[in-house]
């Protein structure tokens, strides 16, 4: 009898230090076969490994230089207006970005996107003219009168944005051509087809010295706000939804450098 005892009681210290080691091991462990092991998730493709480049992307025209340096894709940069126009047209496109709150809703409330839109950076108006400039101009003030000025057209964000500051600076603004595009206007001044324009900070900024800036007091307190989202029916929405996420995501670092302002 006694050494039945001893046996079981070396039986008893074995189970003990089984349990022991499985506790110290850090939680459970699976077993093959086992639940725990049939319903562990599968691994998920990470964003960066998505390949971006044949998704169909309709950009507002002030984002034609920054966009491709976060994401390659198949473009097409025009004004928003535009481009909302394009797409209720038929156009196929798989994402769309917008540089105003405004065309981003004439898009939703024409059912062509879906999901919620996100803002992804903020953008303000500037003043420019040729590096020279030969017009004497020394900003938003009375120094543009019989002057050689181009705007946007009104129903683009940067018209939109222009009519704002024009009326809080109490200006009246005699441009001798309204563009459709932010970049037609950059292109007029820089080639001193213009004596001035108004233009983005961003596109101010990615001219360099082929212009002279003249910073709008209060332009930046109530900046454009730039939206992104998928376009509905889109082919590839795995590519649309990558896109996205790189552009809200480590796309905010490229944006700041080219002079974008976050997201509010």
């Amino acid at each position: 009898m006694p050494q039945v005892r001893r046996c079981l009681a070396v039986l008893a210290a074995l189970v003990l230090c089984s349990c022991a080691s499985a506790v110290q091991g850090g939680g459970a462990t699976s077993v093959p076969g086992s639940p725990a092991e049939s319903m562990a998730a599968p691994a998920s493709q990470s964003v960066g490994d998505v390949d971006t480049a044949g998704v169909v992307v309709f950009a507002a025209a002030s984002l034609n230089k920054v966009f491709p340096e976060i994401a390659p894709a198949a473009y097409s940069f025009d004004g928003s207006s535009g481009l909302v126009d394009q797409l209720k047209g038929g156009a196929p496109a798989e994402v769309f970005a917008s540089a105003d709150r405004k065309n981003m809703d004439k898009a939703i409330e024409a059912g062509l996107i879906d999901g919620e839109p996100v803002m992804f950076a903020t953008n303000h108006l500037v003043l420019i003219t040729p590096a020279d400039n030969p017009g004497g101009i020394t900003g938003l003030d009375s120094s543009l009168e019989g002057r050689k000025l181009v705007i946007c057209a009104a129903e683009v964000p940067c018209g939109a944005a222009t009519l704002k500051v024009a009326e809080k600076a109490g200006v009246t603004l005699a441009p001798v051509s309204e563009e459709s595009k932010v970049t037609d206007v950059l292109g007029k001044v820089s080639s001193g087809e213009a004596d001035a324009g108004l233009v983005y900070a961003t596109d101010a900024t990615s001219a360099g010295d082929a212009v002279k800036t003249f910073q709008i007091p209060g332009a930046d307190e109530e900046p454009n706000t730039y939206w992104i989202a998928k376009v509905k029916g889109a082919g590839n929405t795995e590519g649309a939804d990558a896109f996205i996420a790189r552009i809200t995501g480590e796309g905010t670092a490229v944006l700041a450098k080219y002079g974008f302002g976050p997201a509010r």
